[in-house]
């Protein structure tokens, strides 16, 4: 029962984030993107910080070293992994931001060798569909990555680092309290770039108020947290496979929302990278682990 509470917390994260890239596209309408990730985290910190006083009744939790700790570095990862996902997404669709922003699942487990822990070929043959995929997405009419595609690539690989920074520091602290500390952490190293490369006016955030609150409330706020919250309890293997369905969700709000339409090309790299995925996390062999 744990376990499926798990995954549904972390499908619904996979849901506001997939439709989150929606609101980050509009919102480059109107700002940077270190405005746009400063605002957002600062006001999903004071987002998590009231409600942890409400559901506290107004008493403080005390503020434990591993919650700190875990909290800055979680949030140092997510300024740059945010920032680079956010300035890629100005050059690409939503759809194809959404997947590239997936690959983070074939990652995850290849960046985990460095901890010791053993790869299997079916994840290696995964990294290879992926890839596949990623070019098919890209432009293969002239062999290159665009600008766009390059950054989802690194916010990708940054993903990657986060979750594995999370999986070890959740399981020992305040899943709530740490997210909150990551957020103001990672709201206040976006601000000086904001103050000093993009010099925004309170009139243009106020015009991106609706996708500044939908991803400062519900994507950084309250998915974060339940990503946090959810993986105390799931596999990893498994709480990343749910997570890349956000792919899935931004690509159909894209289509819905915005109407963007993927070439047939496209379409084929977005089918190969969650193929990828799914292949990279449900295992053939039930001895064989990751």
């Amino acid at each position: 029962m744990e376990h499926f509470r798990s995954n549904l917390i972390l499908l619904t994260a996979a849901l506001i984030w997939g439709c989150a890239f929606i609101a980050q596209s509009v919102g480059m309408r109107y700002i940077g993107p270190w405005t746009f990730d400063s605002v957002r985290c600062l006001i999903g910190g004071a987002t998590l910080f009231a409600a942890r006083r409400t559901i506290l009744w107004g008493r403080k939790a005390p503020l434990d070293r591993a919650a700190l700790k875990g909290g800055l570095c979680c949030g140092l990862v997510l300024t740059f992994a945010m920032y680079t996902q956010q300035s890629g997404i100005i050059y690409t669709t939503v759809g194809k931001a959404g997947f590239m922003t997936a690959l983070y699942v074939i990652l995850v487990p290849l960046l985990a060798m460095f901890t010791g822990k053993k790869v299997s070929g079916q994840v290696w043959a995964a990294a290879c569909v992926a890839l596949a995929g990623f070019w098919l997405l890209s432009h293969p009419e002239n062999l290159s990555l665009g600008q766009g595609e390059r950054r989802m690539l690194i916010s990708a690989f940054l993903f990657a680092v986060h979750i594995l920074v999370i999986d070890h520091f959740a399981p020992s602290t305040d899943g709530v309290l740490m997210s909150e500390i990551q957020f103001f952490t990672a709201g206040i190293l976006s601000f000086l770039p904001m103050v000093l490369l993009e010099k925004p006016s309170f009139a243009s955030i106020a015009s991106a108020a609706a996708p500044v609150l939908y991803a400062g409330i519900l994507s950084s706020g309250v998915a974060y947290t339940l990503q946090i919250i959810g993986q105390k309890d799931a596999d990893p293997t498994v709480a990343t496979l749910l997570l890349s369905m956000e792919a899935v969700f931004a690509a159909a709000a894209g289509y819905v929302i915005l109407h963007e339409v993927l070439s047939r090309g496209e379409l084929a790299g977005c089918v190969l990278v969650f193929a990828a995925v799914i292949l990279a996390q449900v295992p053939l062999k039930r001895k064989e682990k990751i």
